[in-house]
């Protein structure tokens, strides 16, 4: 087990700003040193986000955080949960945190040169090591889970039926095809990794979905719901996505991985009984609200949930492209602890206030909500769950905490590789 000196702390520690100036060099160098020796690894690597530069930041971005927090990694839990899931959901291995960590060592001295001398490679050679352990220790206590539910590795599933849930969003439902069910039951707000050949590269890629549709006892199938993505943010049209949308069928197959992810409430945790819950969305990031609020108001004859008051805050570019309309209209009316607010930033000449929308002709605003009603901000047990583009989500998170909200209440889930900028 690799232990670290207090001379090798301070060395790590007197290397973050080297690395917050040389981060990205570093994992660029090692991302293309690594993958050009070990081609099989592209199978595991989003090659949209090596492509847009997102992957070798995201590394970059957690390499400095470690560096910075080596001597109170408490500090570091979240990003440490949230990235443990990830690997899980795409089956990493402990045999390739070996391969990582020989190329980043490489790289840092490739781009340090002269500068990285061998203490400074000893130390951050330990460091890696230490930090590597984590993760194993972590990953490892999720797949002994994930084999108690005799689901570890990737899984062939059907697709049964595609459901377009609005312009640009369509609902897969994916059922195992060795028939064997029912299916694990996961948290609300959770993801899996889907896994596709992809012919024009010649290796196969994986993203992740959230579950959109709330967890029951005896599941036979898990929905996901995916945006045909045009590139709008990062200039490259969504890979999987439009595949998805175009090139697969009903009856045909992918593979999936054990549902993962940090993010989610659970229903049944009785602590929670009256503590209002905000769900909060743009486009897409309606998914996993779907899942969370489908399942704080079911009740699939187990125990049933919690009761809690919740607030629906959604906001799309217009009514057609606004997913689970009426699925929320439906949960609305049959539950009087459930509210609507939905904003529309283009409103059509059949859309029907107060049935489609709530405020049109803008962007979500929070200053157009009832403070108490709507937000609950006099509650301060009150929880927000946001989801959407990351600098939506940076925003809205700073409005909430401007208006007195802990940051500890404010969950967040990106839909792209590493995390949300702590800002």
């Amino acid at each position: 087990m690799a232990t670290l000196t207090e001379s090798q702390i301070a060395i790590v520690k007197a290397t973050a700003p080297v690395l917050k100036e040389h981060g990205t060099a570093i994992t660029t160098v090692f991302y293309d040193n690594m993958i050009r020796e070990n081609p099989d690894l592209n199978n595991m690597f989003s090659t949209t986000s090596k492509t847009t530069g997102r992957q070798p930041r995201a590394l970059a971005n957690a390499v400095l955080a470690y560096a910075t927090y080596i001597d109170d990694l408490g500090k570091l839990t979240h990003a440490v949960a949230r990235i443990a899931h990830k690997h899980v959901s795409l089956q990493v291995t402990p045999e390739q945190y070996d391969i990582v960590g020989r190329y980043l060592i490489q790289a840092i001295g490739q781009v340090l040169g002269d500068a990285a001398t061998a203490d400074i490679v000893d130390a951050w050679t330990t460091a890696y090591g230490v930090l590597a352990n984590v993760f194993i220790g972590a990953e490892g206590q999720m797949y002994k889970k994930n084999a108690a539910e005799k689901w570890v590795g990737w899984r062939k599933f059907t697709i049964l039926r595609k459901v377009a849930e609005s312009s640009s969003v369509t609902s897969f439902y994916l059922a195992p095809s060795d028939g064997a069910t029912p299916l694990p039951k996961f948290l609300p707000g959770q993801y899996v990794s889907l896994q596709v050949p992809v012919p024009e590269l010649g290796y196969l890629q994986s993203r992740q979905y959230s579950l959109s549709e709330a967890p029951k006892e005896k599941r036979e199938y898990y929905r996901i719901s995916v945006k045909k993505e045009d590139g709008e943010e990062v200039g490259i049209p969504g890979l999987i996505s439009n595949m998805l949308h175009a090139s697969f069928h009903e009856g045909d197959e992918v593979d999936l991985s054990h549902p993962q992810g940090e993010f989610f409430v659970d229903p049944s945790d009785t602590s929670k009984e009256g503590v209002p819950v905000v769900l909060i969305s743009v486009g897409v990031g309606a998914t996993p609200m779907m899942a969370i609020l489908g399942s704080l108001v079911q009740d699939e004859g187990g125990a049933p949930p919690v009761k809690r008051p919740i607030s629906w805050i959604q906001a799309s570019r217009s009514n057609e492209a606004k997913p689970f309309g009426k699925e929320v209209k439906r949960i609305v009316k049959e539950n009087e602890n459930v509210s609507a607010h939905v904003f529309l930033r283009k409103l059509g000449p059949n859309d029907r206030a107060g049935e489609d929308y709530h405020f049109g002709d803008m962007r979500l605003d929070l200053g157009k909500l009832d403070a108490q009603r709507d937000l609950h901000l006099g509650d301060g047990r009150t929880e927000y769950y946001i989801c959407g583009p990351e600098v939506f989500m940076v925003e809205i998170r700073k409005v909430l905490v401007g208006l007195g909200v802990e940051r500890d209440r404010i969950h967040l889930e990106l839909f792209a590789t590493g995390d949300v900028a702590d800002e």
